[in-house]
C-alpha cells in the first residue's frame, strides 16, 4: 500500500475516534488500534524511529512500564493485587500513548490534517451543547432520553457525562470562533463573538454538573490569561453565568439542587462523604504501599478490605463507613489512583508527564497567543487539574478525549500554526 494511501486511512480512523467517544466506544477502540498498527507499519517500512527519542514520550513510557510492573501478579506482597485482568489492562495503555504519537508525528503534520482535527472536535462540543439545549427546552434529548434524576443535563448521552466532556472540549471550538468575529469590524461580528463566548459558559452552567461548572470557571481564567480581546467577554460571560446560577432556583431548579445544594453538603462533610471516603481509602493503600502501590485495578480489588478503612489520624479524619459509595470503581483523583496503582515513584512519574504535555501545550503561546492552541491548553488542564473528581485513568470514553487533545496540541506546537479554522470560515463567508 502507497504510504499516501496508508496516511489516509489512518487519518480517517483518527477522525472517526471523536464519533466513536461520543456514541461508539467499541468504534473508538477499533480506530485507536487501527490508527496504531497504521503508524507501525508506516515507521517500520520508513525505518523512522526518531519519534522514540522525544522527552515526552520516554517519559510516558518509563510511567507505563513501572505502572505495568507493579500490576503484574509477582508472588510478592501487594504487586498485581488484580491479577491477570489488572495486568493485561495496564498492558494495553500503550494503545493510547501510540496514538498520540502517530497523531504528533505523522497524521497531522499538514495544515489541512489539523484542521480536519480541530473540526471533528469542534463539532463534538457544539453537538453536546445543542443537545442540552433541547433537553432543557423540551424535556428530552434527539434520543428521547430526560434530563437525569438528579437534574443534571446528560445531552445527548443516556446518563450524565455532558458536563465534564462538554467543558473539555468547550474552549476548543468556542475561543476560536468568538476570536475570529471579535476581530473582525463591525458591531454585529462583535456582538456576535460575545454571543458564541456568552452561549458557552451558560450552557456549561445549565447543564449543572459540579465540575463541569468548576472546569468552565478555570477555563475562562485560563483563556481571559492568554487572549487579550477576549477578557471583557469573558468577564460578561462570568458576570451572566452567575447570574444564571443565581436565577437557577426558578429557571432550574433541579440545576440549582445538584450545584448548590449537594456541594455544601459534601463541603460541609467532606471526609464523611463519598468523596472524602474514597481519599482516604485510596491514599490509606498508597500509604500502606508507598514503594510499588497494588497495581492497576487495584482499588476495586481490595478497598473493602478493613487495614485500609483506618482513617487519616494524622490528618484528624475518622475511619470510613464503606456505605457512602467509598468502595466505588476507581479513587475519583487521577493523582490518588497513580499512588495507590504504583506507589510514590507511580505518582511521581505521572505527574511529571502531565506537566510535561501541559508544558508542551503552552510553549510559545505568551509570543503567539494562537486561541486553537490556547483552547487545546484549556482541555490538557482540565484533565491534569489535580483537584478534581475523575474517572479511571485511562478508561477510553473519557480519557480517549484527553489523548486526541494532546495529540493535536503536540502537533500544533510542533509547526505554530496560523488558526486551523480561519480557511474554513473564510470559505463560509464566500460562499
Amino acid at each position: 500500500m502507497p504510504q499516501d494511501r496508508l496516511r489516509g486511512l489512518a487519518l480517517l480512523s483518527m477522525l472517526l475516534v471523536p464519533l466513536g467517544l461520543l456514541h461508539a466506544w467499541v468504534l473508538a477502540e477499533i480506530c485507536v488500534g487501527l490508527t496504531d498498527v497504521l503508524f507501525l507499519v508506516h515507521v517500520f517500512w520508513r525505518r523512522d524511529f526518531r519519534w522514540l527519542r522525544q522527552p515526552w514520550f520516554i517519559l510516558a513510557l518509563v510511567w507505563w512500564g513501572w505502572l505495568v510492573l507493579c500490576s503484574a501478579p509477582w508472588p510478592l506482597p501487594g504487586f498485581g493485587i488484580a491479577g491477570t485482568k489488572g495486568l493485561v489492562e495496564a498492558i494495553v495503555i500503550i494503545r493510547l500513548i501510540i496514538f498520540a504519537a502517530a497523531m504528533q508525528g505523522w497524521l497531522l503534520t499538514t495544515p489541512a490534517a489539523r484542521r480536519a482535527a480541530w473540526i471533528a472536535l469542534a463539532l463534538s462540543g457544539i453537538w453536546i451543547a445543542l443537545e442540552s439545549w433541547q433537553q432543557y427546552l423540551f424535556g428530552h434529548n434527539i434520543f428521547g432520553y430526560p434530563r437525569w434524576g438528579d437534574g443534571a443535563l446528560t445531552g445527548p448521552f443516556e446518563k450524565p457525562r455532558a458536563g465534564g466532556l462538554y467543558s473539555h472540549l468547550m474552549f476548543i471550538f468556542m475561543l476560536p470562533i468568538a476570536m475570529h468575529l471579535l476581530a473582525k469590524p463591525g458591531r454585529w461580528a462583535r456582538v456576535g463573538g460575545v454571543a458564541v463566548a456568552l452561549f458557552g459558559v451558560v450552557t456549561a452552567v445549565l447543564i449543572g454538573q459540579r465540575m463541569g461548572v468548576a472546569f468552565a470557571g478555570l477555563g475562562l481564567v485560563v483563556a481571559a490569561f492568554y487572549l487579550a480581546r477576549l477578557r471583557l467577554p469573558m468577564l460578561a460571560a462570568l458576570v451572566v453565568s452567575a447570574a444564571v446560577l443565581v436565577a437557577t432556583p426558578i429557571i432550574s431548579p433541579a440545576t440549582h439542587g445538584k450545584l448548590v445544594g449537594e456541594t455544601q453538603r459534601n463541603f460541609h462533610h467532606f471526609t464523611q462523604s463519598p468523596y472524602g471516603e474514597i481519599f482516604t481509602v485510596a491514599t490509606n493503600m498508597g500509604v500502606q504501599s508507598p514503594w510499588h502501590g497494588w497495581g492497576y485495578r487495584s482499588y476495586r480489588a481490595v478497598c473493602t478490605q478493613p487495614r485500609f478503612n483506618t482513617g487519616l489520624p494524622a490528618l484528624g479524619i475518622p475511619p470510613t463507613q464503606t456505605v457512602l459509595g467509598a468502595c466505588n470503581l476507581h479513587p475519583q483523583n487521577y493523582f490518588i489512583q497513580s499512588f495507590s496503582d504504583a506507589g510514590f515513584p507511580g505518582l511521581i512519574l505521572f505527574t511529571a508527564m502531565m506537566l510535561y504535555w501541559t508544558w508542551i501545550a503552552a510553549r510559545g503561546l505568551l509570543r503567539n497567543p494562537d486561541p486553537v492552541r490556547v483552547g487545546l491548553l484549556i482541555g490538557v488542564i482540565n484533565y491534569t487539574w489535580p483537584i478534581a473528581s475523575t474517572d479511571e485513568f485511562p478508561t477510553l470514553y473519557m480519557l480517549g478525549w484527553f489523548f486526541f487533545f494532546v495529540g493535536l496540541a503536540l502537533a500544533c506546537a510542533d509547526v505554530a500554526p496560523k488558526p486551523p479554522f480561519v480557511p474554513l470560515l473564510r470559505k463560509i463567508e464566500n460562499v
